[in-house]
């Protein structure tokens, strides 16, 4: 069962709109229903079509300054780079992926200096800025808990965020909540003298399901598949145990076998305060059903959940 976010009504057979994502029932399916968001652009083309993956896709005119009109780069409903607009998250989470494969590939080929080198954010060498995007995409090599756990939030949360904000504001929030929280964790790190790497793409997922948090706090998750929780529980849990890692000299450097918990309370502060910013010009689904939704779309955005 699911509730309508309209009306409250449980229905067995929600449908869920496509321009803003909210689950609904029969009476309130359409846009003019439930009043969507999405309304705002029917009387602009540009804006139904264009998710925000490059703001000048919608007039074609190179003298707007765009970067992509500058490279000569078709981001259109029809170029190489429509695939993306919608389906960030999926680019990611394939990137995450592929970087975890690299790494066993350095490892093994170049050995442990190189990889440390190649995907790992040190205290001791912040000069090596590709590790400032590379650890972000990169995970604790050998074990699947780093990157499914990071994995499964993006995946679930990430596509909502990234409906509400557009494509290009969700990438650029998603690199930026990353790379703060990196750099924020392996400067405590040089502050106490501590030289454990940090890697994983938890802060940009803290920082996502924070974010959420604000705009629908009461939002339910599926714990385990099974429990229902509101977000806000997760999110308190989580602020709560970064804080007090954070408190604790020896909770630094995931490389160390600890956790970065200064890292992912900057992801959390990050959400929030992002989240404060467009709160009231979005609208969040009442709740996450694991096990279904959207599938990466064609060209232009994701694909619709069928009722």
């Amino acid at each position: 069962m699911s509730e309508c976010d309209a009306c409250g009504k449980q229905e067995n057979m929600p449908y869920q709109c496509g321009h803003c994502g909210g689950t609904y029932c029969s009476e309130h399916r359409l846009p003019e229903a439930h009043d969507c968001p999405g309304l705002q652009n029917w009387d602009d083309p540009g804006g139904v079509f264009d998710s925000g993956f490059d703001d000048s896709v919608s007039t074609g005119d190179t003298s707007s300054g765009g970067v992509a009109d500058r490279l000569g780069i078709n981001t259109g409903t029809g170029g190489p780079l429509a695939y993306f607009r919608g389906n960030v998250t999926y680019l990611f989470l394939a990137i995450m992926g592929i970087v975890f494969i690299l790494e066993h590939v350095v490892i093994f080929a170049l050995g442990y200096d190189a990889f440390q080198a190649l995907f790992v954010l040190h205290p001791s060498h912040p000069e090596y800025v590709w590790t400032w995007v590379t650890s972000v995409f990169s995970h604790a090599p050998f074990g699947f808990y780093h990157i499914f756990g990071n994995g499964i939030i993006i995946y679930f949360f990430g596509r909502l965020v990234e409906q509400q904000i557009g494509s290009k504001k969700y990438a650029a929030f998603f690199l930026a909540s990353g790379v703060l929280a990196g750099l924020g964790q392996i400067a405590i790190q040089a502050v106490q003298g501590t030289s454990a790497g940090v890697l994983g793409a938890s802060g940009a997922a803290l920082a996502i399901m924070a974010f959420l948090t604000v705009l629908k706090p009461d939002l339910k998750v599926y714990l385990y598949f099974l429990i229902p929780v509101p977000i806000w529980a997760i999110t308190g849990f989580y602020f709560l145990l970064s804080i007090m890692g954070s408190l604790n000299p020896m909770g630094s450097g995931l490389l160390a076998g600890n956790i970065a918990h200064l890292a992912h309370l900057i992801g959390l502060v990050i959400g929030l305060w992002y989240g404060q910013r467009v709160k009231g010009r979005s609208r969040i689904p009442g709740q996450i059903q694991f096990g279904g939704g959207r599938g990466p779309g064609g060209p232009g955005g994701p694909g619709r959940r069928r009722p």
